[in-house]
């Protein structure tokens, strides 16, 4: 009997694939437990269907994704915070305040998105990486500067 999987199944397939198993397990197990539904035509049509609309919002995703990466490689941010005479911050930059510039940007992101390499704790130029998409990041620079 052929069947077309809703879920991952384990030594089986993944979703989507069409696989032959044998009647008993797919009437006893995996159709009500719903990990699959039959492989009839229309069943067969409708997983194409909802594969290619499934296809073109992922495109659609990734292309918003790259015009956003390209508007924050294109930023610069400054920061004055106060310092030491050695050029050492009190406290640290964190990526909290990096999404809150950004926002002031016209550039929501969430602050769990940009990762820094380690806290920022002197004044200098670093970069921030700003993940968008698990194909998609950004470099950010950040401009660190003394508060006066």
């Amino acid at each position: 009997m052929k069947v077309i999987l809703k879920e991952n199944v384990e030594n089986l397939g993944h979703i989507g694939d069409v696989v032959k198993v044998a009647p008993g397990y797919a009437r006893n197990f995996l159709i009500p437990k719903g990990f699959a539904i039959e492989a009839t035509l229309k069943n067969t049509k409708a997983l194409d269907h909802e594969k290619r609309q499934l296809e073109y919002k992922k495109n659609k995703v990734l292309e918003a994704a790259k015009q956003l990466a390209a508007k924050i490689e294109g930023l610069a941010l400054s920061i004055a915070h106060q310092a030491g005479e050695e050029g050492k911050l009190f406290g640290a930059v964190t990526n909290m305040e990096l999404a809150e510039l950004l926002k002031a940007q016209g550039v929501e992101i969430d602050r769990k998105k940009i990762m820094l390499a380690e806290p920022i704790k002197h004044i200098g130029e670093f970069a921030a990486s700003v993940k968008l998409h698990p194909e998609v990041s950004a470099n950010l620079k950040v401009t660190v500067t003394k508060a006066e």
